[in-house]
């Protein structure tokens, strides 16, 4: 019986062939679902869009990268994206400044009626940007606003804001007051979970409030302070709406291609140059994402 039951146990057993499971795909398939139609389906779209032109004669035309090569040279669409350069460089530091001096004043404990001042600063943000826009252009206007109405009662004339050579600081000042309360929320959440024994410790050691802050608040909100930049960078490539609106009170001052994104807007609709918009539009979007990316890289290095 030995040698029966040794070669039994040598023979080799019969290999199982695993059934694939897919209850996995089963959890994610309507996420993948959803993701695929929201987010990389009009990415896809568009990129398929900007591969074509449509022409009088011949109809759509497949022109592989001819669009792109055009949006290189198009000197209207850089010129916006100039322009929303120097907004950005000169904008978000200016709205970021003002946006940690408040987070820092409410965090410091010694303001009166912090509540008011947090949700009074805060509420602009829940203004939509189209009213806000308005209400802002109606103040600027000089035949029918504040401006004109301060012309009218000191009878002098102050600077026109809709003129070409200050909009786009006009159009900066709406921003500013729209999203300071944002990002100072931001800010200040980010100081209200630091450790209160990091303050105990400056106590002790008797650090005073402006070495505190530079000590122990700057550096612990550093990474809330570069999400704030992104999103704000994010923002300004965006900018939209405030031109937009403010387009028909200084037609003179802002035109169809002042930012990239009325450019987009005005070749599409109103150019009916829908291919070429849509290059034009991920273009801009692969510029948002690198500058994006390189303001979020070094971010990370710093706090690191």
């Amino acid at each position: 019986m030995a040698p029966v039951q040794s070669a039994a146990a040598a023979r080799p057993l019969p290999v199982r062939k695993t059934r694939r499971s897919w209850t996995g795909w089963g959890f994610i398939g309507p996420f993948a679902l959803v993701f695929t139609l929201v987010f990389l389906a009009p990415i896809a779209y568009s990129v398929h869009l900007s591969l074509f032109q449509d022409r009088l004669i011949g109809g759509t035309t497949f022109v592989g990268l001819d669009n792109y090569q055009r949006a290189l040279q198009d000197r209207e669409f850089w010129e916006g994206v100039g322009r929303v350069g120097l907004f950005l460089v000169v904008q978000v530091p200016v709205m970021l400044g003002i946006a940690l001096l408040v987070a820092l004043a409410l965090d410091s404990g010694r303001l009166y009626g912090k509540s008011f001042f947090r949700i009074a600063i805060f509420l602009p943000y829940a203004v939509p940007a189209v009213v806000a826009a308005l209400m802002w252009g109606f103040l600027y206007g000089t035949r029918f606003g504040l401006v004109g109405d301060i012309d009218d009662a000191l009878n002098t004339t102050l600077p026109d804001p809709l003129s070409p050579g200050l909009v786009l600081a006009s159009i900066g000042n709406i921003v500013t007051w729209e999203f300071a309360g944002y990002n100072m929320l931001i800010l200040y959440s980010a100081l209200r979970v630091i450790p209160a024994s990091l303050y105990e410790a400056a106590e002790i050691d008797g650090a005073g409030q402006l070495r505190v802050i530079t000590a122990i608040k700057l550096p612990a909100i550093r990474g809330a302070l570069a999400i704030a930049t992104i999103f704000s960078i994010i923002g300004s490539f965006q900018l939209f709406n405030e031109p937009s609106i403010l387009r028909s009170l200084a037609p003179n001052a802002i035109t169809t291609s002042y930012t990239p994104n009325l450019y987009t807007y005005a070749l599409s609709f109103n150019g009916q140059q829908q291919n070429y918009a849509a290059t034009v539009a991920i273009v801009m979007g692969l510029i948002t994402m690198v500058v994006a990316y390189v303001v979020q890289l070094r971010g990370m290095r710093k706090a690191a």
